[in-house]
């Protein structure tokens, strides 16, 4: 049945005031929807924060360090010290079997080497020892009691002010990978040298390109 325009604007209202009243007199509270934009949605970490803190690197054994003499460093001249340190590393080994290969990770960067010690379980980082790529003199993945140790001397700076020349040494999962860090170690110290060059910390001048041939040579033929 065909109703006035004025009749059915009035039966819109009075359809519009019920609904009104139905939702205002609705007690129970509506939901809370908080919207998020789908970029943030998508930025948002599922990892947790407590997440362990990883390093980049090679896992090798710390074999330890001994106290050189002398300034100019050739083929063979870590070959000694190596020998000391493999000798009492296996030695240590045999007295003590809860102790792990792999106690450390090794981490080459320009300007830095960052040795990271593991625990016990050889998994987190309890202690780091740092060495600036300008202080060593020598590195070498050439040694005849092992083919997976690599070691590099590095000038060590006293609290007197004096400095002494100590060779460290790692021995690697393979012959491969000592290989690796030794040119891991060159190239980082090309880096190193040629900011500091470009930087005016070091001139080109006889005693400067010395320090180079001397620093920069590792033996990983």
């Amino acid at each position: 049945m065909w109703q006035p325009a004025s009749e059915r604007l009035q039966h819109l209202q009075t359809m519009l005031k019920t609904k009104l009243n139905v939702l205002t007199l609705r007690k129970d509270p509506l939901p809370t929807v908080i919207f998020h934009e789908p970029e943030a949605i998508e930025l948002c970490s599922a990892t947790p924060h407590t997440k362990n803190r990883t390093h980049t690197g090679y896992k090798v054994t710390y074999l330890g360090k001994v106290t050189i003499s002398g300034t100019q460093f050739l083929s063979g001249c870590t070959e000694s010290a190596v020998v000391g340190l493999c000798d009492t590393k296996r030695k240590s080994l045999a007295y003590d079997d809860s102790i792990t290969s792999s106690n450390a990770i090794l981490e080459i960067r320009p300007f830095q080497v960052r040795l990271h010690h593991l625990d016990e379980r050889g998994e987190a980082t309890v202690a780091m020892d740092t060495f600036q790529v300008a202080r060593i003199a020598y590195c070498t993945a050439d040694h005849n009691i092992s083919p997976n140790v690599f070691a590099w001397i590095y000038r060590q700076i006293n609290d007197d002010l004096t400095f002494q020349m100590d060779c460290h040494a790692i021995e690697c999962e393979s012959k491969l990978e000592a290989k690796k860090l030794a040119h891991s170690m060159m190239e980082a110290f090309k880096k190193t040298f040629h900011s500091m060059r470009s930087d005016g910390r070091i001139h080109k001048s006889g005693s400067s390109d010395e320090f180079a041939e001397e620093s920069s040579t590792p033996d990983d033929d």
